[in-house]
């Protein structure tokens, strides 16, 4: 008697990119997908300048998502055409794109993010964030209905990434796209990123939130030192700025605004990377670092 075949479940495996104008949930959509925080986050526009992957396995799929600096009009210095650059760059190769839009708002930067995806062959998903905050949803279904014919879309879902609404539809839906293939990553790893890096981000994300708009772009963060001594880790980070006036308001009277920065990014580290950490911070001035392609490659802005 031939005994019945059993069929093989076949792993899934796919890049998911993650686009749109500044500020519209991005970072946090990659951080609540993961259930972890990966990308930094604030209400600042272009807090996130880098491509930060996020790797969530589960059962037989994993989904490698990339999270990409927003894409913004504003051209006029290096870092702003090498963040545009990196975020349309990711387009290729991928394998599903989610594309992030808020609530009844189009403007020229969605625009700009739309006409990029007109060249992209893969399923795209228009992702509506922020409709809880919505008066009422009778408003939404002809604001989908414009942006349905602008291009086909795969699906399209309104969501409320914060209140963790119609996550798991993004990612069920996601899942049927993603090529049938074997895992790339170890089933445990979350990002391709390093703990120096992470370190380096964590920092800024304290002093965007710290100072929000009082103090310009021009600010970055380069880890120094990371060692693991013991069951402590050494972490020194130095704090770049373009101006005299801008090291003073970062270090605060009497270097006080530095220590709620250094305390807030202390406390992130020792959760993120589970040790305690001991930090150590200092502010430079480093003129016109932000339009300097040179300093940009040495501060890893450029990527392969």
């Amino acid at each position: 008697m031939l005994q019945s075949e059993q069929p093989e479940t076949s792993q899934r495996c796919g890049f998911i990119a993650i686009v749109g104008r500044p500020n519209v949930g991005k970072s946090t959509l990659l951080n609540h997908l993961l259930q972890q925080k990966i990308s930094i986050t604030s209400r600042k526009p272009q807090t996130t300048r880098h491509r930060i992957m996020g790797i969530k396995t589960v059962a037989d799929t994993q989904f490698v998502y990339v999270d990409t600096p927003g894409i913004h009009k504003s051209q006029k210095k290096a870092i702003n055409r090498v963040m545009n650059n990196t975020a349309t760059s990711t387009l290729d190769g991928v394998d599903v794109v989610l594309f992030v839009v808020e609530r009844l708002v189009f403007n020229e930067e969605d625009e700009m993010v739309l006409e990029a995806l007109l060249k992209v062959k893969v399923p795209v998903l228009l992702l509506i964030n922020k409709c809880d905050l919505l008066d009422s949803r009778e408003r939404l279904l002809p604001h989908i209905e414009r942006l349905s014919k602008r291009r086909e879309f795969a699906d399209i879902i309104p969501l409320s990434v914060l209140g963790g609404h119609n996550l798991d539809v993004v990612e069920n839906c996601v899942q049927k796209y993603l090529p049938t293939g074997p895992f790339l990553f170890p089933e445990d790893q979350v990002t391709d990123k390093s703990s120096r890096f992470l370190a380096a981000e964590i920092i800024r994300e304290k002093i965007t939130r710290q100072l929000g708009d009082e103090l310009p772009y021009e600010v970055t963060v380069e880890i120094e030192k990371y060692t693991l001594q013991g069951e402590i880790l050494h972490i020194h980070g130095l704090i770049l700025v373009d101006k005299e006036s801008q090291k003073q308001i970062i270090i605060g009277k009497s270097g006080d605004r530095l220590k709620l920065i250094g305390s807030a990014a202390r406390l992130d580290m020792e959760k993120v990377f589970e040790s305690k950490v001991m930090l150590n911070l200092w502010v430079k001035v480093k003129s016109g670092w932000a339009d300097d392609e040179r300093a940009l490659h040495s501060l890893g802005y450029y990527q392969d």
